[in-house]
């Protein structure tokens, strides 16, 4: 630890937001910077970091996400992006880092993370439990008379941009059950990495829907709207002949629609401490685009 410095919330200073971007970029093959120039990395994203001579060589970040379980508003800390540097391993400081966040951030209802399955012993140390999620799915049959007009759109305009950000800001949340508020910069993450070639907006309808055709099956990663809306028709619209299923990589939750579901089988486990006496609801999954 000697020579090592704590520092947090240094967005803004281009030398520690360069290392922390080459370290991310070694350990996850991911550079924030885009997302930052685009103005979407504001202060509810703070990474926790040791560096050593101005460079970061460890890091956990932590992401403020507003959440609601059965209609009601709790406060979450959602971790990630937890790397160190290789010539740093073995020294504790993701230890040292986890407990400054659990101490900072004591007082929120959930502190969660999505850990792969090389490190799922590290967490239970912290006081977290694994959680099971399930994913929800609908089997059907296409019906080419259910549809409706829509284009698609492109982040890399900066027209595009802009208006994915401005009406994400103002959408109800995905689901009463379980969703998040108030993640639209986190979206715009998935909009410019993950997702760029895959979102569409129903102008008439005045929703945006993030999907792909895998096979005969539509992944629908998420539905932002500003008032409640025909789900059929929308995502009905975006399958293709051939389709007979229509994932969901969030909670969905539309009158008059019986959705089937499964335990969810991914690489990445969920972890979760309550603190306030506040329980993590079950069969539910956590939306996909707003998942650090």
């Amino acid at each position: 630890m000697m020579g090592l410095q704590f520092v947090k919330g240094y967005r803004n200073n281009e030398t520690l937001r360069n290392s922390f971007n080459q370290l991310s970029q070694q350990i996850f093959g991911i550079n924030f910077e885009s997302w930052y120039k685009a103005g979407f990395w504001i202060d509810k994203y703070e990474p926790y970091s040791y560096i050593d001579d101005h460079q970061v060589v460890a890091n956990v970040s932590v992401n403020k996400i507003d959440l609601i379980l059965h209609k009601e508003h709790k406060r979450g800390i959602q971790i990630g992006t937890v790397m160190t540097h290789l010539d740093y391993r073995g020294q504790g400081l993701s230890k040292r880092l986890m407990n400054k966040v659990l101490e900072d951030f004591a007082d929120y209802d959930f502190i969660y993370l999505f850990a792969n399955q090389s490190v799922l012993n590290f967490y239970p140390k912290f006081g977290f439990m694994p959680m099971k999620e399930v994913q929800y799915f609908l089997d059907f049959e296409n019906d080419p008379a259910v549809s409706a007009p829509f284009r698609k759109l492109d982040v890399r305009h900066p027209a595009d941009l802009s208006f994915i950000f401005e009406f994400a800001s103002i959408r109800i949340p995905i689901s009463r059950k379980f969703g998040t508020v108030n993640v639209q910069e986190l979206l715009m993450f998935y909009c410019m990495y993950v997702f760029r070639d895959d979102i569409y907006f129903f102008e008439e309808d005045r929703v945006l829907v993030i999907a792909q055709n895998e096979g005969h099956t539509l992944h629908v990663f998420d539905i932002i709207s500003v008032e409640e809306l025909d789900i059929k028709k929308i995502i009905y619209s975006l399958t293709l002949p051939a389709s007979n299923r229509i994932v969901f990589h969030f909670t969905p939750d539309y009158a008059g629609i019986r959705f089937k579901k499964e335990l969810l089988e991914d690489t990445n486990v969920l972890f979760v401490r309550s603190n306030n006496q506040s329980v993590w609801p079950k069969d539910v999954k956590h939306p996909i685009t707003s998942q650090a």
